[in-house]
C-alpha cells in the first residue's frame, strides 16, 4: 500500500471509532405543566418525543403554583419573577391524569405518571397519596418531584420549609415501599453560599432508613442557583461517590444543572472523574430534561449529553440514555 494511502487511512481511524452514536432516550424528569399549571399540550409532547427518538418519559405536574399577587400589574413568567407566594396544588395530579388517560393504549405505554401534587409537611399527605392511587389503579408509576430544599422557590412557597427528613415524608416512603414506587425529590445538597454539604443529612438519613424505597436524587442535590453563586461545588462528586457506595437505593438524575459544570468542562468536553464515576456505578444514573410545560427544547436538553454518552463505553452509554429510568419503575410495569 502507497504510504500517502495508509497515512490517510490513519488519519481517519480515530474519526471512525468516535463517531456519534445513536440513542434512544427515556426522560425520567419531565413536567407536564408550568408553575401556573399551563401546557402546551400532549400533541406538542408527542411530535417532539417522535422527532427525538424519546421512547419514555416520566410524566409530572408541578407541586405548586405561583401567585400573580393583587399588587402586581403584570403577571410573572417563572415562580422567581416577583416575590408572590407559590402555594401547594394537589390538582396537577388531575390535569396530568387528565392529559395520560386520553392517550391511547399504545401511546400510554411510553408514559410513566408519577404523583406530584402534596404538601411535603404535611402528615396527611401519605393518605392523600393513597386515594389517588386508588382513584385511578394502574396509572401511577413514581412520587415527585417532590419540593423540598429548592433554592428560592423554598422561600417563596407558603408555609413551613420542606425537609426530605421530616414526619410527613417518612410516611410517604413507607407509602412508596409498600406500592413498589420510586420516589424523585429536589432536596438541595447545600445553600447558595454556603461551601459545604450543609443540608445533606436531610436526604441521607431517608435514604438510610429506607432501604427499600428507591431514591431518584434530582440534579444530585445541585440547581442552577447555586452554580451561579459557587461555580462547582468540589464536595459533590466524592459524596456522591460514597453515597452511591453506601446506599444501592440511591440514583442520580443527571438533569442539565449537572451537566455544566460537571460533566463538561468549559469546553465541553466530558470531565473523565465524573465518566469513572457513571462507569463505576453505570445502572444508577438517568437523563431528565426538567422541561417545564413546553417541549420544543426536549430534543435539544437530551442531545446535550450526548458528548458526555460518547465518551462511555456503548452499554453504558445506552443505560445512561434510555434502560435505567425504566429499571426502577414498579415491577408490575412492563419494561
Amino acid at each position: 500500500m502507497h504510504w500517502t494511502h495508509l497515512t490517510t487511512l490513519l488519519l481517519l481511524l480515530p474519526a471512525a471509532l468516535t463517531q456519534a452514536r445513536d440513542y434512544a432516550y427515556s426522560d425520567a424528569h419531565l413536567h407536564y405543566v408550568d408553575f401556573f399549571q399551563e401546557t402546551a399540550g400532549m400533541d406538542k409532547l408527542l411530535k417532539s418525543m417522535a422527532d427525538n427518538c424519546i421512547e419514555h418519559v416520566m410524566i409530572s405536574g408541578i407541586p405548586v403554583a405561583k401567585k400573580w399577587h393583587e399588587d402586581e400589574p403584570k403577571r410573572p413568567r417563572y415562580y422567581a419573577g416577583d416575590d408572590a407566594d407559590a402555594y401547594w396544588y394537589s390538582a396537577t395530579d388531575v390535569i396530568v391524569a387528565a392529559a395520560v388517560n386520553k392517550l391511547t393504549p399504545e401511546q400510554r405505554q411510553h408514559f410513566h405518571p408519577f404523583l406530584a401534587g402534596f404538601n411535603p409537611n404535611d402528615k396527611n399527605s401519605a393518605a392523600h397519596i393513597q386515594r389517588m392511587l386508588d382513584l385511578n389503579p394502574g396509572l401511577w408509576q413514581g412520587i415527585g418531584e417532590v419540593f423540598t430544599r429548592h433554592d428560592d422557590l423554598t422561600a417563596l412557597t407558603s408555609g413551613d420549609t420542606p425537609r426530605a427528613n421530616n414526619e410527613a415524608m417518612t410516611r410517604i416512603y413507607h407509602l412508596a415501599a409498600e406500592n413498589d414506587l420510586p420516589v424523585m425529590l429536589h432536596s438541595n445538597i447545600t445553600s447558595k453560599r454556603e461551601r459545604n454539604p450543609l443540608y445533606l443529612a436531610e436526604i441521607e438519613e431517608p435514604l438510610r432508613n429506607h432501604p427499600h424505597t428507591r431514591f431518584i436524587w434530582a440534579h444530585a442535590g445541585t440547581s442552577a442557583e447555586i452554580h451561579r453563586h459557587q461555580v462547582q461545588l468540589d464536595f459533590l462528586l466524592p459524596t456522591l461517590a460514597r453515597m452511591l457506595e453506601a446506599y444501592p437505593n440511591l440514583y442520580v438524575d443527571l438533569s442539565w444543572s449537572v451537566l455544566t459544570p460537571y460533566l463538561l468542562d468549559d469546553k465541553g468536553k466530558p470531565r473523565p472523574e465524573w465518566l469513572a464515576l457513571v462507569q463505576r456505578f453505570p445502572e444508577r444514573f438517568m437523563l431528565g430534561s426538567d422541561v417545564v410545560g413546553r417541549f420544543n427544547k426536549l430534543g435539544r436538553e437530551l442531545r446535550s449529553f450526548e458528548p458526555f454518552l460518547d465518551a462511555l463505553p456503548p452499554e453504558v452509554a445506552h443505560k445512561v440514555a434510555r434502560d435505567n429510568f425504566l429499571a426502577i419503575l414498579p415491577r408490575t410495569v412492563a419494561r
